[in-house]
C-alpha cells in the first residue's frame, strides 16, 4: 500500500506539482473539501493543514500520522500533550506572516497616531473636523514583545522611522535593528519608557494574561498597545478599563480572548480602538510561502529520513 500525503487546502497547480514531483510513489490528496479527505485521515502519514477532524481520527485513535504541517503560526489550540505522547512531528507556519503582520502593525500605529479612524468616521457623516491630530511615531520608543520573524521585521521597519527599538524575548539574545533587548521577566521595569507596545508573542503558559491592569498602570497615558499575537495574552476586561479611564491612549487589536468578538464588547464603541478581525496575517502569498518556504524544504528532509528542521515545534516551549 502506498504512503499517503494529505493537504487540506486548495493549492494552485504550480504548488501542487512541486509536492507531487517529490513523492511520485505516494497517494497525494490536495483539497479543501472535507469529503475528499476526511475518510483518509487515519492513513495519512503526512498531513498539511489542521482540521478538527484530525483530533478524533488521528490523535484520539490509532493512525499513521507522523508529521503535521500547521497552516498557522500558533498551535495553542492543538492537543499538544497527546501529540507529544504519540511523537508526532509538528511544523508551524511561523515566518509566513512577517510581511503582512508588520504592515498591519504600522497601519494600526499610523491609523491611531494620525487619527485615520476618526477621519473615516468623519467622512461617513461629511464632517470637516481637525480631531485634534498631533501624534507622530518618528523617533519614539517602541517595545516589541516577542522578537521572532514578525518582531524582527517590525523592528526593521521601526528603524526607518528613526525609532528607539526595545525588544523582549525569553533568551534576551540580541537582534539586529533592536537597540536594547530584555527578557520577558523585565517587562514591568521597561514598560514606562515605551511609547508603543506591540505584542507578537505566541500564547504559552508563560505569556497567558501577561498584560493586565498592573502593566497598563505602568505605561504612559500617551502610549498605544498593538496586539497581533493572541487575545489571551491580554486581560481584556482590564484593557477595556485602561482605555476607558485614559490609562493608555489607544489600542490596535487583531486578536481577542474570544473570537469572533462579541457584539456586546465595549471595545467596538471606543473611539481610541481600531479592530481588525484576526486578519493581520492574511496575504496573497500565504499558500506559496507555506509550501515553498516551509513544507517543501521539510518534505525533502523527511524523505531522506531526517527530521523537518524549518519551524519544528518544541513541545516543551509550546512553539
Amino acid at each position: 500500500m502506498s504512503k499517503k500525503l494529505i493537504v487540506t487546502h486548495e493549492l494552485e497547480e504550480k504548488l501542487r506539482n512541486q509536492i507531487v514531483e517529490l513523492v511520485p510513489e505516494w497517494d497525494v490528496i490536495i483539497s479543501k473539501n472535507p469529503l475528499d479527505w476526511e475518510n483518509e485521515l487515519q492513513e495519512g502519514e503526512i498531513i498539511a493543514g489542521w482540521k478538527k477532524q484530525i483530533v478524533q481520527q488521528c490523535i484520539h485513535n490509532p493512525s499513521n500520522l507522523k508529521w503535521l504541517q500547521s497552516w498557522s503560526a500558533g498551535v495553542n489550540s492543538f492537543p499538544l500533550n497527546e501529540m507529544e505522547q504519540k511523537e508526532i512531528l509538528v511544523t508551524t507556519a511561523n515566518g509566513v506572516h512577517a510581511y503582512p503582520i508588520s504592515e498591519t502593525i504600522f497601519a494600526l500605529l499610523l491609523g491611531l497616531t494620525r487619527k485615520i479612524s476618526d477621519y473615516v468616521r468623519n467622512q461617513q457623516t461629511k464632517t470637516w473636523n481637525h480631531s485634534n491630530i498631533k501624534g507622530e511615531i518618528h523617533e519614539k520608543t517602541i517595545g516589541i514583545l516577542g522578537v521572532g520573524a514578525i518582531g524582527k521585521e517590525t523592528a526593521k521597519i521601526a528603524k526607518a522611522f528613526g525609532m528607539n527599538v526595545i525588544g523582549f524575548r525569553q533568551s534576551g539574545k540580541p537582534e539586529e535593528y533592536v537597540d536594547h533587548m530584555y527578557k520577558i521577566d523585565q517587562l514591568n521595569e521597561i514598560l514606562p519608557t515605551c511609547d508603543f507596545v506591540v505584542i507578537t508573542l505566541p500564547l504559552t503558559n508563560e505569556t497567558s494574561r501577561l498584560m493586565g491592569a498592573e502593566q497598563f498602570n505602568l505605561m504612559k497615558p500617551s502610549s498605544l498597545l498593538i496586539n497581533i499575537g493572541r487575545g489571551e495574552i491580554v486581560v481584556e476586561d482590564e484593557l477595556i478599563e485602561a482605555l476607558q479611564q485614559g490609562k493608555i491612549a489607544g489600542a490596535g487589536l487583531d486578536v481577542f480572548e474570544k473570537e469572533p468578538l462579541s457584539p456586546e464588547s465595549p471595545l467596538w464603541d471606543l473611539d481610541n480602538v481600531i479592530i481588525t478581525p484576526h486578519t493581520s496575517g492574511s496575504t496573497e502569498y500565504y499558500n506559496q510561502r507555506v509550501i515553498e518556504d516551509i513544507f517543501i524544504p521539510n518534505l525533502k528532509s523527511y524523505l531522506k529520513g531526517e527530521q523537518p528542521s524549518v519551524n519544528l515545534l518544541d513541545y516543551k516551549k509550546g512553539y
